[in-house]
């Protein structure tokens, strides 16, 4: 089977009881967002930008698993904002498993290594030792860090333990050069690179979430799908780039650009999409393939936002994920309230300008497994992709050249070190930003970082501070 068949199963039984009661609408997947604080500034992300005066905020661990019970979703996916920074995350993990769901974890990978020593020294024994060594030679953890493991845990507190009701999602739009550049840090891609090589080796499901822009390459994007096909990763997500309000205004404001020249057209989606279903009978992509038909422009889907439904720091979000016309205090009430005939694009018309580009796995992924805009033998392709085999490791992958950017010396930083040291030597290219601005500290967010960036703009601007 391409999806364990447990999972498979829990959501398969979830859709026949509200087709069988005729539940008009219902949650397929929570997007649980139990903070927007994170440690990145990914460019395309209005998200910390959107609850900029919010980022210190964090929802309590019982509404976050009583908004998980209340819309009754059959998958939790706990995004933000960087999740792993929530301070109870390891109590709202294994408090969603306890309520017998699915858990993705969606991050960004660069705490992911901290949380699985945790989870070694909480159950180490000297019959760890083989899989330390393994570790070890894989240069996974240190000698220091094996060391701390081997003391075991000091407190009682839970940890993420393995589960086959649990992913980690791994944000990673690119391979080395192009991902480093859009989350605006050199290093995260070789980082996410490593934990998910250390959670392969422990036992964990791992999977990868990806967002296609207008500049991305689509053959580094398949090059990246073989990368990770080689080691063995569970699945991945893709989407198309959406100019949603928040993210179009972070990109004027903070970085000088256009929204045009970064997000999608849905013409342009087509066109990047165009071998998705191919991709899809090569790697195990999640989703369903009438979702893969409407992104390689083959058919049309209705928008259905209020199967993935929001939760956030101030209720349930709405419309949808991307677009904010208001918070309601419950679930039901925002089902009631909300005129959801007011919103997506129907027989190619926008009923929302907003929504004219918008063909995002949030609002048409659910589309495809809830069956609007059925046609014949949808349900078959269903059943068949997900029954049919997972398709194998593609271990050609392991050839694969990741590793573009600062591994190879060519970081989006390079030309400005080597403005340092040249002073020639421009920068301009790799901030996509006038050097001879200030560098802006609007739009961060809590403990986001961009000072290895804006440090180096500073010297280069000012040859004394060299």
């Amino acid at each position: 089977m391409r999806f364990p068949l447990a999972l498979t199963a829990k959501i398969a039984r979830h859709i026949i009881k509200h087709k069988v009661r005729k539940t008009p609408r219902f949650a397929m997947v929570l997007q649980l967002e139990p903070l927007h604080t994170c440690n990145l500034t990914c460019t395309g992300c209005g998200r910390i930008r959107e609850y900029s005066t919010s980022l210190k905020d964090m929802m309590p661990l019982e509404d976050c698993l009583a908004s998980a019970t209340e819309c009754d979703a059959p998958m939790v996916s706990i995004c933000g904002g960087e999740p792993l920074i929530y301070p109870k995350i390891e109590e709202l993990v294994n408090g969603i498993l306890d309520q017998g769901r699915i858990v993705y974890v969606c991050t960004n990978g660069m705490f992911m290594r901290k949380k699985m020593r945790e989870y070694l020294a909480a159950i180490y024994t000297p019959e760890q030792e083989q899989t330390l060594g393994t570790l070890l030679g894989e240069k996974l953890i240190s000698d220091k860090e094996a060391e701390t493991i081997r003391k075991g845990k000091s407190d009682q507190r839970p940890v993420i333990r393995p589960s086959k009701w649990m992913y980690w999602n791994v944000h990673i739009d690119g391979l080395e050069y192009t991902h480093d550049l859009i989350v605006e840090r050199e290093g995260v891609f070789k980082e996410c690179v490593e934990a998910i090589k250390m959670a392969k080796l422990l036992g964990y499901q791992v999977a990868t979430n990806t967002t296609v822009y207008k500049e991305t390459d689509v053959k580094e994007i398949e090059q990246m799908f073989e990368f990770f096909s080689s080691m063995e990763v569970d699945g991945h997500t893709i989407s198309p780039g959406y100019d949603y309000d928040a993210a179009k205004k972070d990109m004027v404001k903070r970085l000088g650009k256009q929204p045009e020249d970064f997000f999608l057209t849905r013409a342009m989606t087509r066109e990047k999409f165009a071998k998705i279903q191919e991709w899809g009978e090569r790697f195990t992509i999640f989703g369903t393939p009438v979702y893969q038909e409407f992104l390689a422009g083959k058919r049309e889907l209705t928008c259905t936002a209020w199967a993935i439904p929001t939760r956030n720091v101030r209720g349930w979000k709405a419309p949808c994920y991307l677009m904010t016309d208001g918070h309601y205090q419950g679930y039901q009430e925002m089902l009631d309230k909300v005129n959801w005939e007011k919103y997506g694009v129907v027989n190619g018309v926008a009923r929302d300008p907003r929504c004219e580009n918008c063909m995002v796995h949030c609002g048409y992924d659910p589309s495809g497994a809830l069956g609007t805009n059925y046609q014949r033998g949808d349900n078959w392709k269903n059943f068949r992709y997900n029954f049919w085999p997972k398709p194998v490791p593609y271990t050609e992958g392991r050839k694969v050249n990741a590793f573009t950017g600062v591994s190879a010396g060519k970081g989006h930083l390079a030309e400005a070190k080597a403005a340092i040291n040249h002073p020639l030597a421009g920068a301009k290219s790799a901030f996509q930003r006038n050097a001879a601005e200030p560098a802006s500290s609007e739009g961060s967010c809590g403990t986001g970082d961009s000072s290895q960036r804006d440090e180096l703009l500073a010297k280069i601007k000012d040859p004394g501070k060299r």
